[in-house]
């Protein structure tokens, strides 16, 4: 996994104690807001706004519409489109990508957003260097040649560079946010509570523990959006937050848990929006560095046989998940839906046992640790289903800390893992899980080995043709299917309960938990 992403029916512990209840702005029992105002319950406070420190979406939902971005995603697909650049070309074999600007943009202050801002930007950004940094590390140099071209000159050609432009990561900051330096943090610490962009919405207010308010931007240079306020209230409390929810008193409640959801659904007023997220989680078979007889293939499919996929969504997500068809999960471009899908078949994962001539398995350790909430069910389930085609599984439970290194050492047979790209390309899941050079933490954590496969996405990582890219990653994905070092066990469903008479809301897999307030209205 490597952004922090945390969907509303993920986890029953999603409202952790972190900061005190808000009180009620609105009063209790009636509506009490113009049709101008969200007001959006949320579990928890956060650390800081600053876009090139903070690699938590929970901040995201408050930055996000502050600042604006070279490139945007398309409405509800992970599909670019045109922000602060109206156009993008690359060049050198992929090598160079330069962006023309659109003129009239401003920051807050009214100063203009020009290609120094952009460079400025992430010249701060990869000075800071901290999580969003990674992101960028093929940049070499930014250059700014006239006030309306940019171009990043990166280390190597890299296909998915676009895409990381969407990203919270690259939000364009005003250059003037150096008068705010202290001791050389180039303004980490005014940014942690204050924004300094050209988005629809400026950060008002900052209650820590308590509220954050964002208000339209006067100096945007798009048409004024209808929700003119939007305020962020912290209340920890899941119970809280629906009968906050229930009676009205506000229009969208994040952190209510799984099981309270479900009533919800048949109340008067409210609806519970779903759709699947890009959270997937799955399991490693340690095919380079555990058990010799993972390296057979026939095991490995054996064993993505035996998994009772339904029984296993239905005992750790209430239902709420879709089961993964393929490593390239549905909503993100380059997905397969002809794939082959593995489907619960004991009968046939004995009989491919016996065709592997492995003999008896000895006990296979399965690594999980309590970063999610339902590991241990889910762990205590597939140690059944494996036990039922006859091979033996031993549970090992460890910190968070130990299992991270356990993984990056290989040393396990098996592992629960969970994976969110930080942006909207393939390669956040074909060259990460499957480059034979990225065995461990970098990604392949079943260090797999696959020259075919290595060819494959490897030409798809530097082709800027994105036909080409698809084609050569769903020749890639039949390949891993049918020779599975993973097995593909679900993605989750975002879950958000809202007001019925909030329009407009539309849910991109990429901005889980964030709001596009501009399109966003609300019945008076």
């Amino acid at each position: 996994m490597r952004r922090i992403l945390v969907p509303v029916a993920a986890v029953a512990v999603i409202a952790s104690a972190a900061g005190c209840t808000a009180s009620n702005p609105k009063g209790s029992g009636t509506q009490s807001s113009t049709s101008h105002t969200l007001t959006v319950d949320v579990a928890s406070d956060i650390d800081t706004l600053d876009p090139a420190v903070t690699i938590d979406n929970a901040s995201w939902k408050i930055t996000y519409p502050c600042y604006e971005r070279l490139v945007d995603y398309k409405g509800a697909s992970t599909q670019l489109q045109p922000g602060l650049a109206k156009s993008w070309s690359s060049s050198q074999g992929g090598k160079v990508w330069t962006f023309h600007l659109v003129s009239g943009h401003k920051f807050t202050d009214g100063t203009p957003v020009d290609a120094n801002a952009v460079k400025f930007s992430f010249d701060r950004l990869l000075k800071i260097n901290q999580g969003p940094a990674g992101s960028f590390a093929e940049i070499s140099t930014v250059q700014a040649p006239n006030p309306t071209t940019v171009k990043f000159v990166l280390k190597s050609p890299f296909a998915p560079f676009p895409s990381t432009l969407a990203t919270n990561y690259a939000s364009i900051v005003d250059p003037k946010v150096m008068s705010h330096q202290q001791n050389g943090d180039m303004g980490q610490a005014y940014l942690a509570s204050h924004t300094m962009g050209s988005g629809p919405y400026e950060l008002k207010s900052r209650v820590k523990g308590q509220s954050l308010t964002l208000v339209s931007n006067p100096t945007y240079s798009g048409s004024k959006p209808q929700i003119t306020k939007a305020v962020f209230q912290i209340v920890s409390d899941p119970s809280a937050q629906r009968l906050q929810l229930e009676k009205g008193d506000v229009d969208v409640a994040e952190g209510i848990t799984i099981d309270q959801l479900k009533p919800l659904e048949s109340e008067s007023g409210i609806t519970v929006l779903k759709k699947p997220s890009l959270l997937v989680d799955y399991v490693y078979l340690n095919v380079g560095k555990g058990n010799p007889v993972l390296k057979n293939t026939k095991v490995r499919q054996a064993i993505s046989y035996a998994i009772d996929y339904k029984g296993l969504i239905n005992a750790t997500q209430q239902g709420q998940a879709t089961q993964m068809r393929g490593p390239i999960p549905q909503g993100m471009w380059g997905h397969d839906n002809s794939l082959m899908q593995y489907n619960y078949d004991p009968a046939k994962a004995k009989a491919l046992l016996a065709q592997a001539h492995v003999g008896k398995i000895p006990p296979l350790t399965l690594l999980y640790s309590d970063h999610e909430a339902w590991w241990p069910t889910e762990a205590l389930a597939i140690q059944a289903n494996l036990q039922k085609i006859g091979i033996p599984v031993k549970l090992s439970k460890v910190e968070y800390a130990t299992e991270r290194a356990l993984l990056d050492k290989g040393q396990f047979d098996l592992s629960l893992g969970v994976w969110s790209p930080d942006y909207a390309d393939p390669y956040m899941f074909m060259n990460f899980w499957f480059d034979s050079n990225n065995g461990g933490l970098a990604g392949n954590r079943a260090f797999y080995s696959n020259p075919q496969v290595d060819k494959l996405i490897r030409e798809a990582a530097v082709s800027t043709n994105q036909s080409q890219r698809q084609q050569l990653y769903q020749q890639a994905q039949k390949i891993v299917v049918q020779d599975p070092p993973y097995v593909y066990l679900y993605q989750t469903n975002f879950m958000l309960p809202m007001r019925s008479d909030v329009h407009g809301f539309v849910f991109n897999p990429m901005l889980q938990g964030i709001y596009n307030l501009t399109q966003m209205s609300k019945a008076a």
